[in-house]
Order: structure tokens, then sequence, then C-alpha cells
């Protein structure tokens, strides 16, 4: 059987760090730095015809290749310092360039995140970009690990979810927007916002973190399995696009479950501080919503409206293995 993604990553890649750095396993890398903090870094890829369409706006395209990278420091809590841009050009179209640096660089500077470096080269086959973002934490800190939820955690997402997988079906010619609302929709998969002062403020506050961009059971799976711990999704509480309302429901469901491309941020925190996640959430004007808990019990539970549970099964996207779900 061919390896997926991640099954490919634990076997080859996924090593033991040095004492004192966070490696391979969660959203980014934390480093020590000369006892002032830590250096936090990521890495993505997007890849023409894989993570986007060739046809995307390219301001769309810059602002979406930083902004995955961003998500990822998001989800550690940290504050981004600098990004560097490598760039696998088919051709010079000095035009396309112009929108895309507009995009990307608009993003960076919202961000406090400046180009500070990177690559550009020429390829035969499609445009490939790769960024790498860095980000900071202060001392004493350890962000907002995979590692951390407790047993009777509660579980939050922040925003709505569904929109970018649906929007993304729709594009493919998988989906028949019947409705009309794709032009609702497509925002959240062309022009993701990353969660970064959620994050920063959820330091101190969550327990633990993770960015869902390949699907909510996926990547909260992934946060169970390092924490040691389960959990139950209440379905009815998951916080649909309000574009979606005339979709079907279980469409709509399916989408909110396994869709990816959904730069938000799932994360627990003990009850205790459910004022404080509201309120930060108020501050933000970011709607945070309580999903369900952590249990002790090592499986993820969906709880339906009708009251039944279902184990709900961890596949959302995986580059080796097919499409998304």
């Amino acid at each position: 059987m061919a390896l997926g993604e991640f099954s490919l990553i634990d076997r080859y890649f996924k090593k033991k760090p040095p004492a004192q750095v966070i490696g391979v396993g969660d959203d980014a890398a934390v480093l020590p730095w000369a006892n002032q903090g830590s250096l936090v870094v990521c890495k993505d890829l997007l890849i023409q015809g894989r993570h986007f369409f060739s046809d995307v706006a390219p301001d769309a395209l810059g602002h979406k290749a930083l902004a995955v990278n961003l998500s990822d420091l998001a989800a550690m809590g940290a504050r981004p310092i600098g990004c560097l841009l490598g760039l696998a050009l088919p051709s010079v179209d000095e035009p396309w360039l112009e929108k895309f640096a507009s995009g990307f660089l608009a993003l960076a500077h919202a961000h406090g995140s400046p180009l500070v470096g990177g690559d550009t080269v020429a390829t035969n086959d499609g445009l490939v970009i790769s960024v790498t973002a860095l980000g900071y934490l202060p001392d004493a800190q350890p962000g907002l690990l995979r590692r951390g939820a407790c047993v009777d955690d509660r579980l939050w997402v922040s925003g709505y979810l569904g929109a970018a997988d649906l929007a993304l079906k729709i594009l493919q010619g998988n989906l028949v927007d019947e409705q009309g609302v794709l032009p609702q929709i497509r925002q959240s998969l062309e022009w993701p916002e990353p969660r970064v002062s959620l994050g920063q403020r959820l330091l101190g506050v969550a327990h633990a973190a993770i960015d869902i961009s390949d699907g909510l059971v996926q990547d909260l799976g992934h946060l169970l399995d390092q924490s040691g711990v389960g959990a139950v999704l209440e379905i009815a509480r998951l916080p649909a696009h309000p574009s979606l309302a005339k979709l079907s429901p279980d469409m709509v469901q399916q989408a909110m479950l396994g869709g990816g491309d959904v730069y938000e941020l799932c994360f627990t925190a003990p009850a205790s501080k459910d004022a404080e996640v509201l309120a930060i959430g108020l501050a933000l004007d970011l709607p945070l919503t309580c999903i369900g808990y952590i249990t002790a019990e090592r499986q993820l539970m969906g709880r339906y409206p009708n009251g039944q549970h279902r184990i709900l099964s961890q596949k959302g996207f995986d580059h080796f293995a097919g499409d998304r779900s």
C-alpha cells in the first residue's frame, strides 16, 4: 500500500529533535533563540494544478501563499517577524508578478512579516511557490503545542467552516452551483485570513491548538494523537458559513468535517477560561464557537442532533491519497 502524506513524514522525517527544540509534528518548529525567547519557523509549498488553478487572480495567489504560512505561526501563538519567498517560474510575466507581489506584500505588511529574502528560478513545468515564515515566542512561552490538550477541556474553533471546500468543488466542476453561492464563498478559498492575533491572545489561555487546513476531523485527530486523548464533537454546534444556509445540510456537514483549505484554528481550553475565550472573540470581532470537549477515551466521536454517537473517520486532504473527502 502506498504511503500517505502523514505516514511518509512519520516514517522518514519525524526524528527526535535536540532538547529544547520542537520539531516535526507541530504546525511549526520552535528553536531557542539566545535565551531571549524562541524562533518559530514553518514552510509551505503551493503547486499549480495541485493547490491553485492556473487562472487564479495573481494578487489572491500572493496573499494565500503567505497566509497559509502565517496560519501555522498563528497555531503556535507566534508573532510573525519575517518571511522568505521562493518562486519557480515557467516564464517572466511582469504584470502578473506585479500583482502577485502586491497581494503577498500587503499581507506581509499587515502582519509585520517583511519579506527578507528568498530565491527565484526558471522551470519547465508549472509555477511553484515556496514560503518560509519566521515568528517569535517570548521567553518562557512554549507556544500552543498540539500535545497540550487535557481531559475535560472545551474544544473551540474560530470563524466559519465549509465554504472553502464547497467553493473548490464548484470550481473543479464536481458540484453544480444551483443556489449561486460561489460569489459569496469564493473568497474563503482564495483570500483566507490567518488568525495571527487570535493565536497570540490564546497564549496562557488555551492548552493546545492546531491549524485545520487539511480538514477539521483530520487535523483535530493529529492534536488528539499528540495529546493522548479523545474528543466528542457536537455536530449541531459546528459553525457553518452563513452563505451555505440554502445548501443540503448533509453536504454542508461533510464539508465542515472533512473539507480542507480552512485556515481557522481549533484549540482546547479549560472550562474556567470560557469567559476569557469569549472576550477574545469579541475583541477581535471573530466568532469563537465551543464545538465539544476532550475525553480520556482515545477516539474522536461525533454526537448528532438525534442523540446518536458515531466514530468520526479522520480522513481529510492527503497529497498522496487522492482528493479531499
